[in-house]
This record gives structure tokens, sequence and C-alpha cells, in this order.
């Protein structure tokens, strides 16, 4: 086994346990919850298997789903946030992920900003609109959406500079 592998699983067993005991009991004004364990699709490496990536995300969301009896909400948010994350890489990247030289945990900048913003928009998108199901919400949909996504961009942002590696 690789270290690539190793470290992806590490990660996907301490983002779930965080999320699970820590980031699960998290409620802001009665809605507004942060879901950083969307941290692992994010920062899954670019040259990696796809395959691998949808069905270690839909384990993801699956888990998720089985600690809060939410009835596949989390585990179709964590799909489809890994099935267009190559068009995220493309949006915020451009010619740099065609030549897979990007690394998310490197310095922070305006591209790295972007992608993790649309993906986190992303997956809070898809993942309030089923829970909610219902398009007289709208408002709700989206100030909720708006909220979570501005905390968890927050904590993701901690998590992601607490755990960089620093060059020495």
């Amino acid at each position: 086994m690789n270290s690539t592998f190793l470290l992806n699983i590490f990660r996907f067993v301490i983002l779930l346990a965080l999320q699970i005991v820590l980031f699960n009991n998290i409620n802001f004004l009665g809605f507004v919850n942060p879901f950083p364990y969307i941290l692992f699709i994010i920062l899954y490496p670019v040259n990696g298997n796809r395959a691998g990536l949808l069905a270690a995300s839909f384990l993801l969301g699956l888990a998720m789903d089985m600690f809060l009896n939410s009835g596949g909400v989390h585990a179709t948010a964590c799909l489809v946030l890994a099935f267009f994350r190559p068009s995220i890489f493309k949006f915020a990247f451009g010619i740099s992920y065609e030549y897979q030289t990007v690394k998310i945990a490197d310095k922070f900048s305006p591209e790295r900003f972007s992608f993790i913003l649309i993906a986190v928009l992303l997956h809070h998108m898809v993942l309030y609109l089923l829970e909610i199901f219902r398009f007289n919400f709208f408002w709700e949909i989206l100030w909720r959406t708006l909220l979570s996504t501005t905390f968890t961009l927050l904590l993701c942002f901690i998590i992601i500079y607490l755990i960089k590696p620093s060059k020495r």
C-alpha cells in the first residue's frame, strides 16, 4: 500500500469521526450546521482513481446518513460533489488542472478559495434542496445554504492550515 492510500483512509476516518462527535453537535441559530467532513472529497488527490473517489464519497455520505438518520441526502450530496469535482477543478484552476499540478493544501490563492467555495456551495445546495424538498421554502433553503457554507468554509480553511505540513 502506498502512502497516499493510507493518508486517504486516515483522512476519511478522522474527518468522519470529527463530524460525528464534534461538528454534528454544533447548531448555531437553530439551523446553521458545519459539514467539514466534505474535506475528504475536496482534498482527494487530483490524479486519484475517480471510481475510488465516487465509492468513498458514497460511503462517507452513507455513514453520515446512518448517524444523522437523514435518509440518503448526505450520500447524494457527496456523490454529486465527487461527480462534479473535475469540472469544478477545470473552472477554478484552468490549465493547471490539465497538467495535474494542483495541490489544495498549498498556500492560499484565489483559485483554491474559489474551488473550495464552489465545492462547499454545491454540496450544501444539494443537501438542503433534498432535505427540505419544497420549492415554496426557496428562501429558507438559500438562507441555510449560505450560512452553513460560510461556517463550513471557515472551518475547512482552519482545518486545512492546521494539518498542512510546514516547510522548514
